[in-house]
């Protein structure tokens, strides 16, 4: 990759303290979690999308699996390698936008968590075809009948939280272009560590309807939308004001042509 994009260079920056954030603390519960939901067999092949420093694939592998980490990152590839290493694992690294990848193996289950990769847009990214683009891939990716766990940025949240601020700052906002109501993309500048200069970066809130019909696109299932707050993951109704959604879909076709 020649030129960065504006996540790559984020997360190139922040990957030296990411393992310090409040929502990756919670690794042993998650996995625990993910076993009891995705019930597979010793051995089953997992892919984690936007795996980050390795925290859950690490995890995952020295529970016996085989674990493929994709990642747009290569300062957080090379930390999680060093996990990996420390740990005593093997894990499949690999560099690749999760928009465009394609894999010649086949999976028994994929995840995607804490927005790894759906609804992390870049500047031109289209935000209907960018997150179609990437559950397509994941499709692709998965054997008949496999699951995929994933957890997004809610939506309604969005749309709630914004409301709630004085007219004038929310039509200044529409016009501005920093938060789109139609889309649920914020667009703003932040900087991926202390010291560093500010960034600009977009992010989608999705929609329940809106997973469902994108999974359906794709080849996918919805099984279940719970709430996927990272440190409150569990098998119950989401809350319209929490941060993450949690989506369990199957793989059931291919993806449309469209």
């Amino acid at each position: 990759m020649n030129h960065k994009t504006s996540w790559e260079q984020f997360f190139d920056a922040h990957a030296p303290i990411y393992d310090d954030n409040v929502f990756v603390q919670n690794t042993a519960k998650e996995i625990e979690f993910l076993l009891e939901e995705l019930q597979l067999p010793s051995g089953a092949a997992i892919l984690d999308l936007g795996c980050g420093t390795g925290r859950h694939a690490v995890a995952l592998a020295r529970r016996g699996f085989q674990v493929t980490g994709l990642d747009l990152s290569a300062e957080m590839l090379a930390r999680a390698q060093a996990a990996a290493q420390a740990a005593g694992v093997n894990v499949e690294w690999i560099q690749a936008d999760a928009a465009r990848f394609s894999l010649p193996n086949k999976y028994d289950a994929a995840i995607g968590l804490c927005e790894g990769s759906l609804g992390l847009l870049g500047q031109g990214d289209d935000p209907i075809e960018q997150p179609l683009a990437i559950l397509g891939n994941i499709s692709r990716a998965l054997k008949p009948g496999s699951k995929v766990i994933l957890t997004v940025l809610n939506g309604v949240a969005k749309l709630r939280r914004h409301s709630q601020l004085p007219a004038n700052i929310i039509n200044q906002e529409v016009v501005d272009g920093s938060f789109d109501p139609l889309t649920l993309v914020d667009s703003f500048a932040f900087p991926p560590r202390e010291g560093l200069p500010a960034i600009a970066i977009r992010e989608k809130g999705f929609v329940p309807v809106e997973l469902a019909l994108l999974c359906r696109l794709s080849g996918l299932e919805v099984l279940h939308i719970w709430g996927g707050t990272a440190g409150n993951w569990g098998r119950r109704p989401l809350d319209l004001d929490e941060m993450e959604i949690m989506l369990v879909a199957e793989k059931t076709g291919e993806p449309m042509e469209l």
